[in-house]
C-alpha cells in the first residue's frame, strides 16, 4: 500500500487522472467458496470488507471502477463488464500504470486486457503482490506480462 500510495502522489502531481478498479461482488457470488467457487467470501458490495484499508487514501478525483459485480460470472479484469475502457477514452489516456492486487489474478488480466485494447502498460512491479495458490504464480504471472509487452518500472525509477 505504502508503495502504491507514492506512485499516485507521483502521478497527481503530473496531473494524471487515477482510476481505481475493487471487487464488488453480490452476496453469493459464484467465486464463493460457499456457492463452489475457490475463493471465500471477500468484497461484498457496502461491506466493510469491500473498502479499501484507512491508510489507503484515494484523492478525491479518483475514478472507482466495481468490478465482478455480476452474481453468475467471475471477473478478474478490471475491463470486463465496466466502463473502464469507455472513462480511460473519454480522459485521453493511452497509457496505464497498473499494481494492486492480486498480480496472479486481477493485475494479470487487467493488463493482458489493456495491451489488447491498445494501451500501453507500464507494470508497478513493487507494488503489486500475488495470491500464489501455486508458489511460482505471482512471477509467471509477472513474466508473462512483460513478455506481452508490459513494461516494468520501480517507484524510485519515475522523476519527482
Amino acid at each position: 500500500v505504502p508503495v502504491l500510495l507514492r506512485y499516485i502522489a507521483k502521478f497527481q502531481a503530473q496531473g494524471l487522472p487515477t482510476f481505481a478498479s475493487r471487487d464488488w461482488h453480490p452476496p453469493h457470488h459464484c467465486s464463493f467458496q460457499e456457492q463452489g467457487g475457490q475463493w471465500p467470501v471477500h468484497c461484498v458490495m457496502g461491506s466493510s470488507g469491500a473498502q479499501p484499508p484507512p491508510r489507503f487514501s484515494l484523492p478525491p478525483s479518483t475514478q472507482i471502477i466495481h468490478k465482478a459485480t455480476c452474481l453468475d460470472k467471475d471477473t478478474y479484469s478490471a475491463f470486463e463488464g465496466t466502463a473502464l475502457e469507455t472513462s480511460l477514452r473519454a480522459a485521453g489516456v493511452r497509457r496505464l500504470s497498473v499494481g494492486g492486487l492480486a498480480t496472479d489474478y486481477c493485475v494479470l488480466n487487467t493488463v493482458k486486457d489493456a495491451l489488447a485494447r491498445g494501451f500501453s502498460v507500464f507494470l508497478l512491479v513493487d507494488a503489486i503482490r500475488a495470491v500464489n495458490l501455486r508458489p511460482d504464480d505471482g512471477r509467471m504471472a509477472e513474466e508473462e506480462m512483460i513478455r506481452l509487452g508490459a513494461r516494468p518500472i520501480r517507484c524510485e525509477n519515475l522523476a519527482g
